[in-house]
């Protein structure tokens, strides 16, 4: 039986790549992740590759990487068992776009209030890192924007998302050449987004790529700050716009045809959802039932 403690400072410097940022996720010292890594090298043949700023795994390491995400997803799948009937006590864990994060963050917290047993652990991330985490075990319930195709999984819509125009208040915006002479303010989603939304909206022009970019931003909660300061439009989900704290500074521009996203729920097929999750759920739902 190998040391659950060596296991976690392997399957972290995997992910880090760094014995430093390893040790400070651990709250261990520096010497003993590397004596962990050690004693595993011992067991079981060398593990990892080092290079000046960079650690490579060999397939030995590959192998007990996956080893350790079976022991963590089985160490989850007994706590869920252990204490699935708890409704009002324990975690419950959901990973998001940020977008739909934005939304449902305030309500999971009103959730918690109400019933103090629960913890909420929200994490925001893309869609493959969603899709990994839940099949991964580390988060029960998560959201995505492409239906992903696995059994594994059962997968179910939660709520429907227009992509929307942003642009300052005030300010009109009736042709492709009103956008020219605001700029786009772009994000990570920014281009795909935009190209998404304006080639339907604007199907003779360009693109967004030959508009001047104004600035980037990669932190979703600030995208619209410079749009209400007045530096540009953007292209961003409902859910994000309607989260922003100064709603009169900024004005959707409507338009057809709408681009609507579908948000999936996702959670693993194998086992029933834990009754924790279930409440959550039945208090999300309401507010984010799409058409």
């Amino acid at each position: 039986m190998l040391n659950p403690q060596w296991l976690r400072s392997f399957a972290a410097l995997a992910e880090l790549g760094n014995f430093t940022r390893t040790a400070e996720r651990l709250d261990l010292t520096q010497a003993a992740v590397s004596q962990h890594v050690q004693r595993l090298e011992e067991r079981l043949g060398p593990l990892l590759i080092r290079r000046p700023r960079q650690l490579e795994l060999t397939p030995a390491g590959k192998a007990l990487l996956a080893y350790c995400a079976d022991v963590a997803g089985a160490d989850q799948r007994l706590q869920q068992r252990l204490s699935a009937a708890e409704t009002t006590r324990g975690e419950v864990s959901l990973i998001s776009p940020g977008s739909i994060g934005l939304a449902l963050y305030p309500q999971l917290l009103q959730l918690q209030q109400a019933y103090p047993g629960l913890s909420i652990r929200h994490r925001f991330a893309p869609d493959q890192e969603v899709l990994d985490a839940v099949l991964e075990n580390r988060f029960e319930l998560g959201l995505v924007t492409l239906r992903p195709d696995d059994q594994r999984l059962s997968v179910s819509r939660f709520a429907a998302e227009p992509l929307e125009l942003v642009a300052p208040a005030g300010v009109a915006i009736r042709s492709w050449t009103d956008l020219q002479q605001l700029g786009f303010i772009d994000h990570p989603d920014g281009q795909a987004m935009a190209s998404r939304l304006l080639s339907r909206r604007f199907p003779d022009e360009p693109g967004v790529r030959s508009l001047p970019c104004k600035g980037y931003i990669n932190q979703i909660s600030l995208i619209l700050e410079p749009v209400a300061g007045g530096l540009g439009f953007t292209i961003i989900p409902r859910y994000a716009r309607l989260a922003f704290t100064r709603p009169d500074a900024i004005q959707v521009i409507s338009g057809e045809p709408e681009v609507v996203d579908t948000l999936w729920l996702l959670h693993r097929a194998e086992w029933p959802l834990s009754a924790r999750a279930e409440l959550v759920l039945q208090h999300l739902r309401p507010g984010f039932a799409g058409p």
